[in-house]
């Protein structure tokens, strides 16, 4: 039997049209090109709040409301919005947001590191993915890796130096199941090159380049699992971090 025959998740079908498709829910121009996912909840919130934006799309979904937002930035319009933890809900909101006229898109969240190096809330912007979640399959053939779209990486790397922001290039190991990462598996992870841990970044980016837009993506480091016991470090606390990493990200995303 050969390999994709013994494993569903194998069987790759490039075809462009599914039976169902993100639909436009919106008049064509309503939403802009520029977006920024932001998986802070808080920090969504909060702009919500302070800058009154236009909610352009509810997005009710089984667990709730996803919406996304328009706001003017610098005198610019760029929609944001919560996308959810997790690869399925996490496309499911990118492709909404691609299909109401979005092609340029940036990321921010956090992760986990496998380094121990990596400080609490040291910024990595993502060059590539290991693929050991399910969704990213649904979009591009099987592979070990999907790489980071280049002027996502650039668009963050040009607005990190001009702020004077520290921060390194990383690989990330995107995982389905934060319970099952295994101290052998963190082991293999590390000496495969990846630096921190999430569960997204290799969906997103695979969505990005079979819809061809732009994405790129930012993290900041969070818990530990680098070491013999998980060490959390209250890494959701870092709220000076979360909010510039937003306002970052929405800089980069306008000079795409």
């Amino acid at each position: 039997m050969a390999l994709a025959e013994a494993y569903p998740i194998l069987e790759y079908d490039p075809a462009r049209e599914a039976l169902i498709n993100p639909p436009r829910k919106v008049p064509a121009g309503t939403v802009p090109e520029h977006a920024v996912l932001c998986f802070f909840y808080d920090v969504v919130q909060e702009l919500v709040a302070e800058k009154q934006p236009r909610c352009v799309l509810e997005n009710r979904w089984e667990d709730g409301p996803h919406p996304l937002y328009v706001l003017d930035w610098a005198g610019r319009p760029l929609a944001f919005g919560n996308p959810g933890v997790g690869a399925p809900l996490a496309v499911g909101f990118l492709e909404m947001v691609i299909a109401q006229g979005c092609r340029k898109i940036i990321v921010c969240g956090g992760c986990g590191v496998l380094e121990p190096d990596l400080a609490l809330g040291e910024l990595v912007v993502l060059t590539a993915a290991l693929r050991d979640e399910g969704t990213s399959y649904h979009y591009l053939p099987p592979a070990r890796e999907v790489p980071a779209h280049p002027a996502g990486v650039a668009a963050l790397e040009r607005t990190l130096q001009r702020r004077d922001y520290a921060y390194r290039l990383g690989k990330t190991w995107t995982t389905d199941s934060f319970y099952r990462e295994t101290r052998d598996l963190i082991a293999r992870r590390r000496a495969e090159g990846c630096s921190v841990v999430e569960m997204e970044a290799a969906a997103l980016m695979a969505v990005a380049q079979f819809r061809e837009v732009v994405l790129g993506q930012v993290v900041y480091g969070g818990d530990d699992v680098s070491g013999p016991t998980w060490n959390h470090r209250a890494w959701q606390e870092v709220r000076e971090v979360r909010r510039a990493l937003f306002e970052l990200s929405a800089e980069a995303c306008l000079s795409l």
